[in-house]
């Protein structure tokens, strides 16, 4: 993680619960569509994602999280600003009942060293 500090790591987060009906092959449809944007969006360096499997049903919901890497929040902007983002945004949000977008500069707390 020290190293992703050093260069300036910025993340978008994308936490969404998708609508009743949308079927899983149109959900694994967009996540290939927004991992395209990697190819398609230079600032975005790379796209992580999961659905929750948590046993402690605190989710509110949401089902899905999606995790983008830029180097800085200047390349998120560019990335929400790209036309692949926005056509993309296009077929993504109809199929969407909630969401919740996160960005942040990553961060690491070190221990106090031990005199």
């Amino acid at each position: 993680m020290e190293a992703e500090e050093a260069k300036g790591v910025a993340k978008h987060v994308f936490i969404a619960k998708f609508k009743d009906g949308t079927s899983a092959a149109q959900i694994e449809q967009l996540i290939k569509d927004m991992a395209n944007l990697v190819n398609l969006i230079h600032p975005m360096k790379s796209l992580h994602w999961g659905k929750d499997v948590s046993p402690w049903n605190k989710n509110e919901g949401y089902t899905h999280v999606f995790e983008c890497n830029f180097e800085s929040m200047e390349g998120i902007a560019e990335y929400v600003a790209h036309p692949a983002h926005l056509e993309y945004a296009k077929s993504l949000l109809p199929c969407v009942d909630k969401y919740i977008v996160f960005d942040y500069n990553l961060s690491t707390t070190r221990p106090a060293a031990i005199i």
